[in-house]
């Protein structure tokens, strides 16, 4: 029995159980929150087109994994020999350097790649050495846990040994209980298991599952595809879903003012701010979005959402209210609401309405969001 965070004081006891005296009959459910299906949820409904009925084996998605070709962009002007930036799972620096090194052309090589980057010592200081030294290829190295049981059963392993096997080097046993590693290691060599395989077995500490990768992929394949055949749907989504950081300062003018600020902040290199550093992926994708020729229209009080891009043309797209750097949500949805009764009669009748103060008005001039609107309606009184 326990109070909870140990107050003695407090009228609240909770009970605690031993976990393994009740293990056998408790449902647990890990719920995890993920972007993805919202995203695709979004370009559904902009496109009118099914993700799910997407080609998984569609080319030109498939060749934005190895080169930028496809998004009709040379390397030199978007800084990436990939054209994955945005996509989940594939667009970090990281996983492009991943991408450069292994050149996938097939969807499982992609499901190989999500385990490898996902695991722990997986890809770096093992898989990539395999692979750069020409001893593996990307599809035979370990990528997801249930490689390694799947492999050893087909080298003639008895199955249960090989998932004995697998589950030990997966929770990084391997490095941890080196007595048992070296019987499996004897066995391993018994049915001739090549040394490099054994080797890489025992420096993994955490797998990837092979189901949790394939997923992955497939929802990441989907939203690829989109941004090959739909660009500016793509984009939309991308900077409503998952672009936090972005300012429509710096991003709306201009391929020029994305370029200069991408600048400042690789000066900057270890000492940039979080902040800075998140937007420095969005204005990867900004500067890419400029090169396929798609641009933003200007911030409009009456047809801007309060918190969505619209995706108006296949090349325009217009930026919420809330992308005006200083102005937050609730200002934005209080403007956005109060304008569903007419049109402002002046900048203190939208403040009236939209219940916003000087600095939100200040903002919106600034943006020239009340361009022609008088400060107040006084004169038509008299008018």
């Amino acid at each position: 029995m326990q109070h909870p965070a140990d107050d003695p004081n407090s009228d609240i006891v909770t009970t605690h159980f031993d976990y393994h005296s009740i293990d056998q009959n408790l449902l647990k459910l890990d719920i995890l929150g993920h972007d993805d299906p919202t995203m695709i949820r979004m370009l559904f409904d902009l496109t009118g087109i099914d993700p799910t009925k997407v080609p998984l084996d569609d080319k030109e998605t498939m060749s934005i994994f190895r080169s930028t070709e496809a998004l009709g962009v040379t390397p030199e002007q978007i800084h990436s020999e990939v054209g994955s930036y945005g996509i989940p799972e594939f667009g970090t620096k990281f996983v492009r350097g991943m991408l450069v090194d292994t050149k996938p052309t097939t969807f499982g090589e992609l499901i190989s790649i999500s385990g490898l980057s996902h695991g722990t010592d997986v890809w770096l200081n093992n898989g990539q050495e395999l692979v750069n030294q020409g001893i593996v290829t990307l599809s035979e190295a370990i990528g997801c846990r249930d490689d390694i049981m799947i492999y050893l059963i087909k080298q003639g392993l008895p199955p249960k040994l090989a998932f004995k096997i697998m589950e030990f080097v997966r929770k990084g046993k391997a490095s941890k209980d080196p007595e048992k590693w070296q019987e499996f290691e004897k066995t391993m060599r018994e049915y001739n298991i090549p040394e490099w395989y054994i080797g890489s077995c025992k420096k993994i500490k955490y797998m990837f599952p092979k189901a949790h990768a394939a997923a992955y992929v497939t929802n990441a394949f989907r939203i690829a595809w989109f941004k090959v055949h739909k660009p500016a749907a793509y984009y939309t989504a991308f900077y409503t879903i998952r672009a936090d950081e972005f300012d429509s300062d710096i991003m709306c003018y201009g391929v020029e003012r994305v370029k200069n600020k991408m600048k400042e902040i690789e000066l900057q290199g270890n000492s940039a701010t979080t902040k800075d550093k998140n937007m420095y992926a969005i204005l990867e994708l900004v500067l890419e979005m400029y090169e396929r020729g798609i641009t933003f229209l200007p911030i409009d009080l009456y047809e801007s959402h309060a918190t969505k891009f619209k995706m108006e043309s296949d090349n325009e797209i217009r930026p919420p209210l809330n992308s005006i750097p200083g102005l937050g949500t609730v200002a934005a949805e209080g403007i956005d609401e109060a304008k569903k009764e007419g049109k402002f009669m002046s900048i203190d009748d939208m403040k009236i309405r939209s219940r916003i103060g000087k600095s939100v008005i200040e903002l919106l001039e600034k943006v020239g969001c009340l361009k022609g609107m008088s400060q107040s309606n006084q004169m038509s009184l008299f008018g």
